[in-house]
Order: C-alpha cells, then sequence, then structure tokens
C-alpha cells in the first residue's frame, strides 16, 4: 500500500498554517536583511562610512546575536505555554518591529534599521523553539523526515524568495524604499493572518517556573542536552552546518561584486541557486530515507560539502575575469566558467539538506519529549556562537588577506576535520552510511511490514543468516540502532569486524570452544534489552551452507527466560547466492541474471510474546516470511 507524499501534509489543517507561518517568517527576515545589505554594499556612502566587508559579516552577527542571549528564555516559553497562542505573540511582535524598520527607511535612519535587525533576531529566537518542537506533536514518526524536510525546503524557499524581492525592491528608483518598508509590514500581516490557524499544541511543562537568569538557563540546557550523547553531537552537527552557512553565505554580495564584477542580480543568483540547492536536498530525504530518520544521510551530505566547497574554491580560478560595467546575471552566466561556479553552490546547497534534516529529525526524536523546547533553544544558542565564530572568522581571515575563494577552500577544509571528528565520537553515523550506500549502490530492497520493528522499547529480532552482509542490511531497515549478536570469528575479519565493533555488536562462542565468552554474550544481551534496545540474533548459528534455514538453537529461549521481552521474527530474501555468502555459483553469472543492482527484500513479522517462544514456532514463522525466494 502506498504512502501519502510529503506535500499531503500541506493540505492538513495540523501542518499548513504553521508551514506559511515559518515560510512567511523566513520570507520577512530576508526581505528586510537583504535590503539592508544590498542597500549598504551598493550604495554605502550615503548611509554609513564602514566597509562593506565589514557589514556584510556584521548585520548576520547582529541579528543572531538575540540568539545567544534569549534563546534559553524561549525554550522555556516553548515548553510552558501553548505553541499556537506563543506564535501569535511572535507575529504581533513582527508587525511592531516591521513598523520601526518602515520609519527608518522612510527617514533615512540607520540606527532604527539596525535595531530592526536585532529586533528581527528576537522574533525568530522566539519562534525556533516552537518551530521544531511543534513537528513531533502533530507528526506520526514516519511523518517527521518529510514533515522536516518539507520546512527546510519551505525555509530556504522563503529565504530565497525574500532574498531576491529585497534586492529587487530596494533598487527601483526612485521609491524603493518604500515598497520595502510597505512590504516587510504586509508580510508580517500575511504571517499573523496564518498563525490563527495553527490548531492548539500543549504545553509539555506547564508547571514549569521560568528563570529569567539567560545566562545561567543557557548553562542548565546545554548540560541536560549533554547528558543525550547523540543528541548534544546532533546538535553540535547542527551548528557547524550553520557556520559553514554563514561563512560561506556571508561572502557572496562582495564575491558577487568585486571578484565576479556583477551587479546586485549575480548577488541575487548565487542565493538562488544555492537556496534551490537546500530546497531540493531537503525534499529528496525522504524519499531517499525510506521515510525514516536516516542518519546515514549526514556524512553523505557531509562529503558533499567539502567536496563542492573545495571545488567552488578551483572554479573561481577559472572564471574570465570581466572588465568595464559590472555585468547583470544573464551575461554574467555567458562568462567562461561561472556554470560551473553555480553547479558547486547547487550542489553545496543540495549536500546540506541531506545533511541537516536527518539531524533535525534525530533531534526530534531522541530527545526527552518534556525537554524538547529548551533541547531546541540549546540547538540555537550553539548555532548562534557558531556563526559569530563564522563572522569572526570571515573578518580575521580577510584582514589577513585571505581572497574570499580561499575562504571557501578554508571552511571544505575545516568541514572535513570537523565531520571527521564528530563521526569518530558517534560511529552510528558512519555504520548508518555504509549500511545506507550498501542497500542504494549494490542492492534494491524492499521491506515488507518493517513498520513491526519497534521505535522505542526493547525487543529481540530473530532472522535466517544467509551472508555476511546480513545485519547491515537490516540494520539499514530499522529505525533505530540494533546491538547484532554475532560469532566472535567475525570481529577478526578485516573490514566486517571493524564495522561490527564500531556498532556495538555482541561477540558470542559456542560453550564448548569459549564458555566464558558465551556467558558473557548472555549477560551482555541482558544488559541491552534493560537499556531498552533492539538485539538481533541469528538462532541458526552459522551461516546456510545450502540456502536453507537451519534448525534454530535454544539460545534464543534463554534470552527471553532473563528478559521478558517480545520477539520478532524477520526472513531475508534474495542474498543466497552473494559474494558473501557460502554459496558455490559463480558470482558473476548470477551479477549477470540479477542486473548491475541485486534485489533483496525483508519480510518482518508480528511480534512473538515471550511465553510463546520456541526455536521450532520462530523457525516455522521465519520460513512462511521467507517463502520460496533464498
Amino acid at each position: 500500500m502506498s504512502q501519502p507524499n510529503q506535500f499531503s501534509l500541506l493540505t492538513q489543517r495540523r501542518f499548513a498554517p504553521f508551514f506559511w507561518t515559518q515560510f512567511l517568517g523566513a520570507f520577512n527576515d530576508n526581505l528586510f536583511k537583504t535590503a539592508l545589505v544590498v542597500m549598504l554594499t551598493f550604495d554605502a556612502m550615503s548611509w554609513t562610512t564602514l566597509s562593506p566587508s565589514l557589514i556584510t559579516n556584521l548585520i548576520p552577527g547582529l541579528f543572531i546575536l538575540p540568539y545567544v542571549l534569549f534563546s534559553a528564555t524561549a525554550g522555556q516559553l516553548a515548553d510552558k505555554f501553548e505553541k499556537s497562542g506563543l506564535t501569535r505573540f511572535v507575529k504581533w511582535l513582527e508587525v511592531a518591529i516591521m513598523c520601526i524598520a518602515g520609519l527608518g527607511w522612510m527617514t533615512h535612519t540607520l540606527w532604527l534599521l539596525v535595531a530592526a535587525v536585532v529586533g528581527m533576531g528576537v522574533h525568530s529566537t522566539l519562534f525556533g523553539p516552537v518551530k521544531y518542537a511543534y513537528l513531533p506533536q502533530q507528526l506520526k514518526p514516519d511523518e517527521l523526515i518529510g514533515g522536516n524536510g518539507v520546512t527546510e525546503m519551505g525555509t530556504f524557499v522563503g529565504i530565497l524568495l525574500g532574498e531576491i524581492l529585497g534586492a529587487v525592491l530596494v533598487v527601483q528608483k526612485p521609491n524603493g524604499i518604500a515598497f520595502e518598508a510597505v512590504a516587510t509590514i504586509a508580510v508580517a500581516l500575511l504571517g499573523l493572518a496564518a498563525s490563527y490557524r495553527i490548531p492548539t499544541a500543549p504545553a509539555p511543562a506547564p508547571e514549569l517556573k521560568v528563570s529569567w537568569n539567560f545566562i545561567g538557563e543557557s548553562f542548565r540546557n546545554l548540560s541536560f542536552s549533554r547528558k543525550n550523547r547523540v543528541v548534544f553531537l546532533s546538535m553540535l552537527g547542527n551548528s557547524w552546518f550553520w557556520f559553514y552557512g554563514a561563512l560561506v553565505l556571508a561572502q557572496f554580495p562582495v564575491y558577487a561584486k568585486d571578484y565576479l564584477h556583477g551587479d546586485h542580480s549575480v548577488f541575487v543568483l548565487l542565493l538562488t541557486v544555492f537556496s534551490l540547492g537546500v530546497g531540493s536536498g531537503s525534499l529528496l530525504c525522504e524519499r531517499l530515507s525510506g521515510r525514516k530518520v536516516e542518519i546515514g544521510l549526514v556524512p553523505f551530505g557531509s562529503i558533499g560539502l567539502s567536496v563542492f566547497g573545495a571545488d567552488l574554491y578551483f572554479a573561481s580560478h577559472g572564471v574570465t575575469a570581466a572588465t568595464g560595467p559590472h555585468l547583470d546575471a544573464f551575461a554574467l552566466m555567458m562568462q567562461h566558467g561561472m556554470w560551473r561556479i553555480l553547479c558547486d553552490v547547487l550542489l553545496i546547497g543540495m549536500f546540506g539538506g541531506f545533511f541537516i534534516v536527518p539531524l533535525f529529525a534525530l533531534i526530534q526524536t531522541r530527545c526527552d519529549p518534556a525537554h524538547m523546547s529548551r533541547t531546541i533553544a540549546g540547538m540555537n544558542i550553539l548555532n548562534a556562537l557558531f556563526m559569530v565564530a563564522a563572522a569572526g572568522l570571515a573578518i580575521v581571515l580577510l584582514g589577513q588577506g585571505f581572497t574570499i575563494p580561499q575562504l571557501f577552500l578554508v571552511t571544505a577544509l575545516l568541514n572535513a576535520l570537523v565531520a571527521l571528528y564528530i563521526f569518530s565520537l558517534v560511529p552510528e553515523f558512519l555504520m548508518r552510511f555504509l549500511a545506507w550506500m550498501l542497500i542504494h549502490t549494490v542492492h534494491r530492497v524492499r521491506l515488507i511490514d518493517a513498520d513491526r520493528i519497534p521505535d522505542e522499547g526493547a525487543a529481540v529480532l530473530v532472522c535466517n543468516h544467509v551472508s555476511y552482509v546480513d545485519a547491515i542490511v537490516i540494520g539499514a531497515a530499522s529505525p533505530r540502532p540494533i546491538r547484532f549478536v554475532m560469532d566472535h570469528r567475525i570481529f577478526k575479519l578485516p573490514l566486517l569486524g571493524w564495522i561490527f565493533r564500531t556498532a556495538r555488536a555482541i561477540p558470542i562462542a559456542p560453550a564448548k570452544e569459549d564458555p566464558w565468552l558465551m556467558e558473557k554474550a548472555y549477560v551482555d544481551i541482558a544488559q541491552a534489552l534493560h537499556e531498552g534496545d533492539l538485539v538481533c540474533i541469528f538462532p541458526e548459528g552459522r551461516l546456510t551452507s545450502t540456502g536453507e534455514i537451519n534448525e534454530f538453537k535454544g539460545g534464543v529461549s534463554k534470552i527471553v527466560e532473563r528478559s521478558k521481552v517480545p520477539v520478532i521474527p524477520m526472513a531475508l530474501r534474495g542474498l543466497w547466492g552473494h559474494l558473501l555468502s557460502r554459496s558455490g555459483e559463480n558470482v558473476f553469472e548470477r551479477a549477470f541474471r540479477s542486473g548491475l543492482r541485486s534485489r533483496l527484500a525483508l519480510a518482518v513479522g508480528a511480534p512473538v510474546a515471550p511465553q510463546d517462544v520456541t526455536p521450532e514456532g520462530l523457525k516455522e514463522r521465519v520460513l512462511a516470511l521467507r517463502g520460496d525466494w533464498k
């Protein structure tokens, strides 16, 4: 049965009003900020004596300053109060801020516009925890990736359209500034109207006492988040993306003007291509992840950020330098090498979408629901600090004589180092990446009733054992990590041994070979189940040498005697004859028949209560699930 497309959420009241509210907020932020940056970059002399390079790095810093100061308070408010009412309060605040900005535009008063930049930072700070805590309350687990993808797409499309309109409106003579002032107020009013359609989202912690000590509360938020190691490192990964994006995007105005020798339309073109990349990458996440939280996409996204960030440096040297008046976007696209730059910017955005969407979904699914908004607020604090650091690094490096293309290269290299560090701390990311690559390159895997694998709570999974990649295929199908029980000799194999040790697999040996290791394995299994983990065993005890299912041993009965948890039978189909199976069939002949990507299937059966578990009964269930397809 086919599942609804992620865009179907846009027809439902539980999602659509929220989507349009956040879309219009992102649109208005950038409609205002971009107009201000363009005006101060291309008409700086009439507004300020500061250099354009300093301005383009300073304004984003002022915008994110409230994230550092007020995120902790915003997280408390979002956990304490009902979210639709809080959203309406935030949108009324936006209307007031845009009226102040309008006054600044019309009176040519720069300090009022700067105050509005800070005010919109406050607006976004208050809305951020509400935005990402609202989704898990309204969406099902299998809708989270799609919902986050559509939300991120909407955010970046809103950013894109706001940047385009802001850059276009403000340069219109003689009434561009007036158009800008009216447009920002009108969009704020539309966002306010949309917010009144958002359904009620109850407060998870209404008894919470709000602490107005933002410094102390910020440290408490981050300290609480650090208790969940995977969530905290995911927050750091998320913040790193904003560091990367802030460092690159802040250079686009000066890069377009001074390096590419283009006018403001070239700046808009770069932002457009980048935003389209992020939007398309965010939407593709649902398809690539199979509608589950697939953190294997995070290393994939990180690789692309480094590869195409570095190539942007090299591509910048291949552009034919223009002379004379600054070129518009259409004229510049005819210059040699410009299309390579645009492709790099597009792919940086797309791989950024692959990187950021699974991280958001992972944080939403694994953090304490009662602390969701405060966790998001803690992440916003980190985001702000990382973005301030990005602005500071850009100012320092450019002051030391670095060119903007060199800054792109430094960012790409830093990304590679940070990714290696984070993934070494949380090997689950790399494990999921290897599994995801396997089932999206070498194999085509069909999942049958995979929703029977529980999203939370302990359970024992049992499956037939056909090849050395069984665990990787099963792991890729699961929405959460699995502790595999495996023959201790597998851990001695060069690559597979490292993979399974990294995945915290549990080694086991026959009693006659190593009784101590066997008993330790059962203790480790009981401990894993006590902690609420999924544990997978292959009751045959060894790979099949005939393609048929061997007798199930009694270990599974011993496990459920100690830990009263359900047992979920599963069956792999199509792996017999694999290069890493014990089939004597000619692998190349089989590959020729199957095509470049062989078809596999994983069928999941209904849970069996612990009191009903027997090795013979489980074998019958697995055999029925497998059928005749080996």
